[in-house]
Formats: structure tokens, sequence, C-alpha cells
């Protein structure tokens, strides 16, 4: 059988805009709608028209293709009923309208059932130290969470028994109203759109198919993580409803602040002290390493305060990398603030010795007293 133009079946120009496109479809959809005329095989061959070509010039792309191609060009496309968006659209255009389902489901290839609910998502934060996290390690957790009934296995069900049809829909899943001469359909509110009820509740879960229970769990921390960072256990969240699938437990990590490594991505920095004399001879440093170890660090003489030094391939790994990132060690000079009377005397001395003025220093004096710039050894 030829179809017919569906501009002609919704009654529109080519050239009519989505609105009108969508007025024309609730107006042959309310006339034509079997709800409204039961039995009338040639009204509901009419309502699957409409529908049909609402499907096609509802949608952009579908519209562009039938408007350069006909029926030609949608092949591969055919009307095969409604799904889940197309159901939204029409209950909007329909059952918004008089406030009810109109059951498209029913009529296009049964009824749509409640979807079982998947289980709850978790979120829990989780602190390691600046050694774990460069390394790997692995951490217990207690969690209260709902998990699957042992007693029912999820179902709900009393054992050895079984959901029964519902009473108030018979089984659809809708229970019809009478409004007018219109007979809509909405929801089952007794099995929630299932079209079946559990007429002996498990006793340990009282037919939920859930109860809460403690787990323990060890979370694997791998090595290079850093702060910020969720880490997703799949199914190991809540359990669903009565058998759908478990939700996922999120961990997010935090880093305890270390006493005397800083973190950025890589690579760590640290803080050294000199004194005055130590800065200005030089000498050789034992680093600290993270996890224990160190390293040798010559300082050149006449090190300047904030000069940095950096020791390759020292630092932390980043997560999923196998490079490390380096140590960088800031020097930091420090003036004795508690002076004898006898180190103030060689330090007078010192002064002299290089001509530095320890009284009244005059602009011009302070213009040309430049410090000397730190040196950067990364």
């Amino acid at each position: 059988m030829t179809k017919r133009d569906y501009y002609e079946v919704l009654g529109v120009p080519r050239q009519a805009g989505a609105d009108e496109i969508k007025k024309a479809f609730r107006k042959a959809a309310l006339r034509d709608h079997p709800d409204r005329n039961p039995g009338d095989k040639a009204a509901e061959d009419r309502f699957k028209e409409a529908a049909e070509a609402y499907s096609v010039l509802g949608d952009p792309e579908k519209r562009a293709a039938f408007d350069r191609y006909g029926h030609e060009g949608l092949r591969g496309e055919s009307f095969q009923g409604f799904n889940s968006s197309m159901f939204e659209d029409f209950e909007d255009i329909l059952g918004n309208f008089f406030g009810f389902n109109f059951g498209l489901g029913d009529l296009f290839g049964g009824r749509r059932g409640r979807a079982q609910a998947r289980g709850q998502d978790l979120a829990l934060e989780i602190e390691v130290s600046l050694e774990e996290a460069a390394a790997g390690t692995e951490k217990d957790i207690a969690l209260d969470r709902a998990e699957s009934c042992l007693s029912c296995r999820g179902s709900g069900l009393k054992p050895g028994t079984h959901k029964t049809s519902c009473p108030a829909c018979g089984g659809r899943g809708k229970t019809r109203h009478q409004k007018g001469f219109f007979v809509m359909t909405e929801t089952c509110s007794r099995c929630r759109g299932e079209g079946e009820i559990i007429a002996s509740p498990c006793e340990d879960c009282r037919g939920s198919g859930v109860k809460r229970a403690k787990k323990d769990l060890r979370v694997r921390i791998p090595a290079g993580i850093d702060t910020g960072t969720r880490l997703r256990l799949t199914g190991e969240g809540e359990a669903g409803e009565r058998g759908a699938p478990n939700g996922d437990l999120f961990v997010g990590i935090r880093i305890r602040p270390h006493d005397f490594f800083t973190r950025q991505d890589a690579h760590l920095s640290c803080e050294v002290a000199l004194t005055f004399a130590q800065a200005a001879l030089g000498l050789s440093l034992e680093v600290p390493l993270l996890g224990g170890a160190s390293e040798k660090l010559k300082i050149p003489p006449g090190t300047q305060s904030g000069s940095i030094f950096r020791i390759k391939g020292q630092g932390v790994r980043e997560l999923n990398s196998r490079r490390p990132g380096d140590l960088f060690v800031r020097i930091q000079v420090q003036t004795p603030s508690d002076l004898s009377r006898e180190e103030k005397s060689l330090l007078k001395q010192l002064a002299a010795l290089r001509r530095e003025s320890l009284e009244t220093m005059d602009p011009e004096a302070v213009r040309k007293a430049k410090p000397a710039a730190a040196k950067d050894e990364r």
C-alpha cells in the first residue's frame, strides 16, 4: 500500500513550522484516538498514520530527508513504534493536555512497565600520606549500605512464592478513567506500573529486596594519585531495587600535608636553612628524600637566599606514568639574632675589611647596594 504524503496526513503546508505541525498532530490524535473511538479500526489506523507522520515531521533530520527524497529517504527508518523520547514528546502533546497518560505504549506494542531503580551511588573521602600516594597503598574502609537481601535474593518475595497479577489494573500496569466521552489511562498506583504485586513479601526485607548491612572493603590506591582524584568502584554502591544493578562507590583522595615536602603535580620541593657562613663558604648537604633515603647536594660558595637546586628524578610519579618528577631544594639564608659580644666584634671586623658601612646609608649607597641574584639551578 502506497503511503500518503505526511504533510497531507496532518493537513499542513510543506513550509509549516514546528508548532503548527505539533498542533495539527494533536488535533488529529484527539479526534481519532482509539479510546475515543472504541472498536473503530479506521480511526485507529488514522491515529497510527498521524503518529507516524508526526514522528517524521517532528524530527528535523528525518523531515529534511523526507523533504528531499520523500519516503525513499527514510528507508531503514521505517516506523517501528515509539521509543522513550517519542513517548515523552507525545505525552507532552496529548497526556499533559488533559492531565492523563493516553496509553500510547499499549496501542503500539505493549505496556511500558516501570524500570527497576538502580541502587544509589555512595561517596566517601580517604586521607593518605604523601609517601603512600607516591608508592601506592591499600586502605580498608567500612561501609553501611543497602545490600541485596540474602533470604529472597533481592526479589522481595517470601521464599517459595511468586508475584501475582495486580488486581487494580489487571496486570496492564495502567488504570483507565472515564472523563466525559474520553477513556484515558494513567500508571497504576497499586503496582506502580509493573503490572504485578508481591502478595507474600519476604519477612526479612519486607518486600523491598534490600537490607542495611555493614561491609568491609579494601581499596587499592594507585601510585602517583593526588588530591582531588576520585576512584570509582563499580557495583560497590547500594543494592538496586529487587534485583536491579547496584550503584557505584566513589572514593575521593586527599593527601595529608607533609612536614618537609610540598608537592606540585609530579614534582616535590623543600626548603633548607643555611647560616651566613655556610652560604658564603659553601658546603655539601645530605638532602632527605621521600621514602627515607638521602642524596648529596653540593652548595657552592656565595649561594644567595632563594637559590633553587634540582635533584633529578626524586619527585613522584604522576598517575599512570612511569617517569618521576624532580625534587627542588630552595635555600634560605638565616640571619642570627642572638649574637654574642665576640661574634659581633668579628662581624664588625669583617665589615671593615669589606668596607661595608654599619651606620647610615645615604640614597646613593642604597641604589648601589643591589642584592646578588639568587641562583636557579633547575
